[in-house]
């Protein structure tokens, strides 16, 4: 498996949850289940069911952290100086040429810590893709699932 781009506060951020996983909800969990292993039958023990559940959950996230992590290219968004061009770590003010004239505000991170409700968006979405090498005061064009989008580039920031 190829390095994956991931910025350095998106690392931070996932070596913080697989900490939190490992030194918190993974000996909950196992303390769930010796509780509800306690309780005696467990054919039909919801609760040893739903911890034995739940520590499935964890193990699996705490195994795809690591992989993640393991393969994670660690960017310093800090240390970039590409100029004037949109590379990985920009944050770009752009505005909806078709529509209202809106500004939005995204943030081009890896695909493991791209999140919409945070405004950050993963070096494969078509925008980010319409994105990279543009300028301040540039049009972008792209398919969006919603069809055909356009937006003028506003502004372009590195915020370490």
């Amino acid at each position: 498996m190829s390095q994956v781009p991931i910025t350095k506060q998106g690392a931070e951020r996932l070596k913080e949850e697989l900490m939190r996983l490992k030194k918190v909800e993974r000996p909950a969990v196992i303390e769930a289940i010796a509780e509800a292993r306690a309780h005696g039958d467990l054919k039909e023990n919801a609760e040893y069911h739903a911890a034995r559940e739940q520590q499935g959950f964890i193990e699996g996230r705490i195994k795809e952290l690591e992989s993640a992590l393991s393969h994670a290219r660690v960017i310093d968004i800090a240390e970039l100086n590409p100029g004037a061009k949109i590379v990985f770590g920009a944050t770009v003010v752009l505005v909806d040429e078709a529509g209202d004239g809106e500004e939005v505000t995204w943030q081009i991170v890896g695909d493991l810590e791209a999140d919409t409700k945070s405004h950050k968006i993963g070096i494969s979405a078509p925008l980010a893709r319409a994105l990279i090498g543009k300028e301040e005061g540039d049009v972008i064009e792209f398919e969006a699932p919603g069809g055909q989008r356009s937006y003028e580039v506003i502004e372009v920031r590195y915020d370490g």
